[in-house]
């Protein structure tokens, strides 16, 4: 499936335009969304996820017409923003049955099935009885794609995934993405150079919220 984005414009109450005119296509697979912070990146993240609107454009993904239809994107949608409050008293495992119970997911055997798969899937089965707040950042990000992958997305949103994470925790985030990107949708937005140049096959640079240049990091000089 394939996102479709065409002459998307957001301009904020304070006259902030956050995104201007902006159009472009992306594909299965791994994308990355580089830019400086203050690019736009979050806004246009925001307005992908059905968060806030657009003042005007178009966004399609496959057959959905996300700005006239948002439960139907919601239902194939993983999103993981900058940050994420968990409850302090749950354990991994008891807050992921809590998550798919709220996704609809009413069979106790299978919302079973389906957490301890996508607990093996983060590398966090080992730790599933540890209370979430008590987990490290790195942890904490890996939960995030876990709690997005209950669903079965086709479409997954993560938005400065690996902002303040030591070298040895972003890395196993990545592979962890790496691993779920395979097979649908992945939009990857960063101010990391590496993060893109290690993870996509194909990405952006965005700012002023415009995409600047549109190519893959193999062909464009990321420095």
């Amino acid at each position: 499936m394939k996102l479709v984005i065409k002459n998307l414009t957001k301009t904020y109450k304070n006259g902030v335009k956050a995104i201007d005119n902006l159009s472009i296509e992306i594909g299965i697979g791994m994308f990355g969304l580089l830019g400086p912070n203050g690019a736009g990146k979050s806004s246009l993240m925001r307005t992908i996820a059905t968060l806030q609107s657009p003042d005007s454009g178009s966004i399609t993904f496959g057959d959905i017409k996300v700005l006239e239809d948002n439960m139907s994107l919601r239902k194939v949608l993983g999103y993981l923003p900058q940050s994420f409050g968990v409850y302090p008293k749950m354990s991994a495992e008891e807050l992921l049955d809590y998550f798919a119970t709220l996704k609809g997911i009413s069979n106790k055997l299978e919302r079973k099935a389906i957490v301890k798969e996508v607990l093996e899937i983060t590398n966090l089965y080992e730790v599933r009885a540890k209370n979430v707040a008590g987990y490290s950042g790195g942890m904490k990000q890996r939960f995030g794609i876990a709690q997005l992958l209950l669903n079965n997305p086709k479409l997954i949103i993560v938005d400065e995934p690996t902002a303040g994470l030591d070298p040895a925790e972003r890395q196993r985030f990545l592979n962890v993405l790496r691993e779920v990107g395979s097979n649908c949708t992945v939009i990857f937005s960063t101010h990391i150079v590496e993060d893109v140049k290690e993870l996509c096959n194909e990405m952006a640079i965005l700012n002023g919220g415009k995409i600047l240049k549109h190519s893959t990091p193999g062909t464009m000089s990321l420095v």
